[in-house]
Order: structure tokens, then C-alpha cells, then sequence
């Protein structure tokens, strides 16, 4: 019993000192998340039929808004985009530039953005949010509607208006979706157990459902 108050005090005392860390720490913290986000672009499997590689980002992206919350969730992600267009190689297969971010996956890195935004928000908004389950729906909803939607759109207008090349919605979901499905699944599921384990289910920062205390 003293390890689990010890632990839960610890969570705690953590998502505080997020909450109330300097602005300087909260860079440092955003610029580390944007670092974890490139690292885990480059594991990556190239599909033979597909622009749009299978890569362990995804996992960084759900988890960073439930790590620096909303805004600075957010704002590591931007870093990750800004930072590579400006020429950093983090983006997958160690490539960098404003051609990239106009290339077939500049939607889905723009979608990791929005993502860490709306888990972001939950997170530091709703207690109950940082139950498994509202968690996970949370994270399907950031990886299969708007990564997933701003990735399509983008890779749709890549082949037809730079390529030339006219697809049906089924070949678009045959190279921008349906490859990568069990592995989103799966880094969401992780990404709801790791989020579910390490968020306090007290008040860090005047919640609106603060009362609600339970785990």
C-alpha cells in the first residue's frame, strides 16, 4: 500500500511540476519530444506499393500531448514539422525539407500536430479522461481521423496533382490506410496503457471534472 501512495503521489508531484515548469523547461521538454519523434520516424518498413512508410512515430505523437499537455504537446509537434522542413533529416528515411513536408506523408505529419492537440486537451481538461479506455478512443480518433484523413488528402493531391496519377479511394486506402492499421492499433493500445499508468486521477491544474477523484 505505501508503494502504490508512493507511486500515485509521485504521478502526481510529476504532471505539476509539468503543468507549472518554467517556459525555458517547457521547450527543453518539446524540443525532446520532437527528438523522440524523428528517432522513431527512421524504424521504419518501406511498403513497395506505397510513398508512405509503416514507422513507430505515431507512438511518440499519441503520447506527447498526454505527456506536455495541449499547448506544448502541440507545439513539440510543430517542432518536429518546423524543424525538418527547415532542413533537420528526422523525417522518415533521414529526409528534411519543405519538399518533404509537400511530398505524399507532409499530411500525416501535420496531422501529428492536431493529434497532440486534441489528446493534449483532454488530458490536462477531463480526469476521466485518463482512464483507459476514454484514452484509447481518444487516441483511435486522433490516429484514424485526422492523421489518417490529412494524410489521405495530402497523398490524393500528391499523385493526382504532382504525379499525374488518378487513383480510386480504394488504392488510396490501399497506400495511405489500410497497410497501417493493426500497427496503429497496437502503438494506440500501448500508448493508452503507457498514458493510463503514468497520469495522476487528481486535479494538476483545475480540471472541470476535478471532483471526480477515482482511478
Amino acid at each position: 500500500m505505501i508503494g502504490v501512495n508512493s507511486y500515485t503521489k509521485a504521478k502526481y508531484e510529476v504532471f505539476r511540476y509539468r503543468y507549472q515548469a518554467k517556459v525555458w523547461q517547457k521547450i527543453l521538454f518539446a524540443v525532446g519530444i520532437a527528438s523522440l519523434t524523428g528517432a522513431m520516424a527512421q524504424v521504419r518498413v518501406i511498403l513497395p506499393w506505397s510513398p508512405v512508410p509503416i514507422t513507430l512515430q505515431t507512438f511518440i505523437v499519441l503520447l506527447s500531448g498526454v505527456a506536455l499537455g495541449r499547448r506544448w504537446g502541440a507545439i513539440s509537434q510543430t517542432l518536429y514539422v518546423g524543424i525538418g522542413a527547415l532542413g533537420m533529416p528526422w523525417f522518415a528515411g533521414y529526409k528534411s525539407g519543405l519538399q518533404a513536408l509537400a511530398g505524399p506523408t507532409g499530411g500525416y505529419l501535420v496531422g501529428f500536430i492536431l493529434a497532440a492537440l486534441l489528446i493534449g486537451y483532454f488530458t490536462d481538461t477531463y480526469i476521466k479522461s485518463r482512464r483507459f479506455f476514454p484514452m484509447l478512443g481518444l487516441m483511435l480518433l486522433a490516429n484514424f481521423i485526422i492523421i489518417y484523413g490529412l494524410g489521405i488528402a495530402q497523398l490524393s493531391f500528391y499523385l493526382s496533382w504532382v504525379k499525374g496519377v488518378k487513383v480510386n479511394l480504394f488504392t488510396l486506402l490501399w497506400m495511405g490506410a489500410i497497410p497501417f492499421i493493426p500497427g496503429d492499433l497496437t502503438k494506440a493500445i500501448a500508448a493508452a496503457v503507457v498514458a493510463r499508468a503514468i497520469t495522476p486521477k487528481q486535479s494538476y491544474n483545475g480540471e472541470i471534472d476535478k471532483i471526480v477523484n477515482s482511478p
